[in-house]
């Protein structure tokens, strides 16, 4: 999983430095990538994964060797 978010976001970078479509494409895919930072259910769908992010790393702290 960690390596196809790896790979969507550098072919996403990708594509847009390199994309020849011109100033207007890039405008347009910015305004796109905006509009779904800001929606409430990504904004939602972020704050479950970063809950569950936080709950994994600690139950690997409470069973790691030494309490690291």
């Amino acid at each position: 999983m960690r390596w196809k978010l790896s790979f969507a976001t550098g072919f996403a970078i990708g594509y847009v430095l390199g994309s020849k479509a011109g100033r207007e494409r890039y405008e347009q895919l910015r305004a796109t990538v905006q509009s779904l930072q800001e929606s409430p259910t990504v904004q939602s769908a972020a704050g479950v994964l970063q809950q569950q992010a936080s709950d994994l790393l600690d139950a690997a702290r409470q069973h790691a060797p030494g309490g690291a």
